[in-house]
């Protein structure tokens, strides 16, 4: 299926064509049918002579009704400009081709109907001439007769080759169908229809409310009324939602495939049309289906910020328009550039930000979105519409890598500073780390390690911040000296301090593997363990506290936390009846 919809002035027949291609009436109110006139979106579809199914969205042409046209006009990729001959081109002709040249459609008819009416070849000439300087440049023109089916052969055939110029539908994107109509049928709930331009809907998938920010199930599906397990783009469907009512979702809401998109209040965008400068402060942006008011703020010439009155889900590349809807004028397309942009929140901001977005054009670019965010999660690009193929640095961040770089320089100088500040410490701990590099997760840090950098204990050091202090080290020194020939007898806690060393002192001394602690202030020099061993190993097995407190020649303050060292380090096992044996 391919889905275009029409446009053109009120009563230039594009109603009488879409009946006589497909023999269904596109006007559902009986208010429409009475006064001849659409008032909301229509629908309707056909079968073409290659075989392809064709549906079309049937908007209104008055200009009171121009937002009712803009929501259907927004999802569709192709558009059927229809011109009265007896007439020619009109004011809403002029809008409606302003709107599709905003949002960018690039494929479409001409159809000059009433062609029984009127010689239909000044109507054509005039649209083609407008048509050529819109979006849609040149367009194969048909001229037919809605009444009395003139030409129509000839517009299959032309719609038929339209068809085939259309890009291949996305099916494998995920979901976001801008919803048109919402209502509700008996006996199955709530129902809403869109045009499904990308993706695949199923029975049974979870679906996110834009609006809501909840969750639906899709109870079931219709296309070109039939029910369907799976619709696939680019389609017109219909999603019965399971327990939801009505009032929940309406025109302008959307449904996501949950965690994909990115809800957003705040975008920049570049503006096709009227200056940036000239535009008012409050206007109306059209996107999908939705028609939300928005504020203005112009950066450059042509990129501007606009604030919405609500979030919608919008990606990098999407195309928009904005209107007054006071001067009922469309003041320019626009292009999202940014889903996700910084604050201006200071002096010259706006400037330098519209410096940035001069170099934007409207086209996910993964190298260009981390040079500008330098470290983002893989998920929160996806939802902007940025497509991921790069290895992230930690879990799921990704770096620009000319940041990466200078963040590693950046920490080998803070984990010097912190070591020269504080001597004692076994290193710089990794949350004041992070928060010095202005990092957002811990994980980041220690992603940035690199040898002779190590963490330990919460803490990041080199080899330089492990080397003794000149003060600590000419006190293990003194230790040293004193107890050669009595390796395990430990120094009382009045002469460590008479030493120089105390609890901070004795840490460094301990961590740099200078002194061993077997408790707060039990210590020994760090070759005591093997020494004692073999000790030990020369004492018949198994053997006492006391056997081992004699033959080391120590107290039982030292004797006991030695022996349970060993035990832990598996030189020795206790005996059910607290001997000891040395473990071979």
């Amino acid at each position: 299926m391919f889905v275009v919809a029409t446009a053109g002035h009120v009563d230039h027949g594009k109603s009488t064509l879409v009946r006589a291609l497909t023999g269904m009436e596109p006007d559902r109110w009986a208010e429409e049918r009475r006064r001849g006139m659409t008032i909301d979106l229509g629908f309707a579809w056909t079968t073409l002579p290659s075989g392809a199914t064709i549906a079309f969205v049937d908007v209104p042409g008055h200009e009171r009704f121009v937002p009712n046209m803009l929501a259907g006009v927004g999802p569709v990729p192709a558009a059927m400009l229809v011109v009265a001959a007896d007439e020619g081109w009109m004011p809403q002709s002029a809008e409606h081709l302003a709107a599709l040249d905003a949002l960018g459609v690039g494929h479409g008819l001409l159809v000059v109907t009433r062609a029984d009416l009127a010689d239909p070849a000044p109507a054509a000439e005039r649209a083609r001439a407008e048509i050529a300087a819109s979006s849609l440049g040149a367009v194969e023109t048909v001229a037919v007769s809605g009444l009395t089916g003139a030409g129509l052969p000839e517009l299959r055939a032309a719609l038929d080759r339209l068809a085939a110029r259309l890009p291949a539908p996305t099916v494998d994107d995920p979901v976001r169908l801008w919803v048109d109509r919402s209502f509700t049928v008996r006996g199955s709930g709530t129902v809403v229809t869109g045009t499904l331009g990308a993706g695949r809907l199923r029975v049974g998938d979870v679906l996110e409310l834009a609006g809501a920010e909840e969750t639906v199930r899709v109870r079931g599906l219709h296309c070109m009324g039939e029910a369907r397990p799976e619709v696939a783009a680019v389609a017109r469907v219909a999603v019965n939602l399971r327990g939801t009512p009505r009032d929940r979702l309406g025109r302008g809401d959307a449904l996501l495939t949950p965690g994909r998109f990115h809800r957003t209040d705040v975008i920049d965008v570049r503006l096709t049309g009227d200056p940036a400068v000239d535009l008012p402060a409050t206007l109306t942006l059209h996107v999908g289906s939705a028609a939300v008011p928005v504020r203005v703020r112009p950066l450059g010439a042509d990129t501007v910020r606009l604030r919405l009155a609500r979030p919608l889900p919008l990606l990098v590349g999407d195309r928009a328009l904005l209107r007054d809807p006071g001067r009922h004028h469309v003041t320019g397309g626009v292009r999202v550039l940014d889903v996700a942009p910084p604050p201006l929140s200071r002096r010259g901001a706006a400037a330098a930000r519209a410096t940035v977005l001069a170099d934007l054009d409207g086209r996910p670019d993964l190298a260009g979105e981390l040079r500008r965010r330098r470290l983002v999660r893989v998920g929160a690009l996806r939802r902007m519409g940025v497509p991921v193929q790069a290895t992230p640095v930690a879990g799921d961040w990704l770096a620009d890598p000319a940041h990466w770089q200078r963040l590693g320089e950046q920490l080998t100088e803070e984990v010097g500073r912190y070591a020269r500040e504080h001597p004692l410490e076994p290193g710089m701990p990794v949350d004041a780390l992070r928060q010095r590099l202005a990092l957002p997760d811990r994980a980041l840090v220690e992603a940035l390690i690199r040898p002779p950098l190590r963490v330990h204990g919460g803490r990041i050091g080199t080899p330089a911040v492990d080397t003794l202090p000149e003060p600590v080290a000419r006190a293990v020194q003194r230790v040293r000296a004193e107890y050669a020939d009595r390796p395990f007898r430990a120094p009382e806690a009045d002469r460590l301090v008479d030493l120089g060393l105390g609890p901070r002192e004795i840490g460094a001394a301990v961590r740099a593997g200078a002194l061993l602690r077997l408790a707060d202030t039990v210590v020994l020099l760090p070759d005591a363990l093997d020494a004692a061993v073999t000790v030990l190993a020369g004492l018949p097995q198994p053997f006492t506290l006391s056997a081992a407190r004699q033959a080391l020649d120590t107290t039982r303050r030292v004797a006991v936390p030695l022996l349970e060292l060993l035990d832990r380090r598996g030189a020795t096992r206790r005996l059910p009846d607290d001997a000891r044996v040395v473990v071979t």
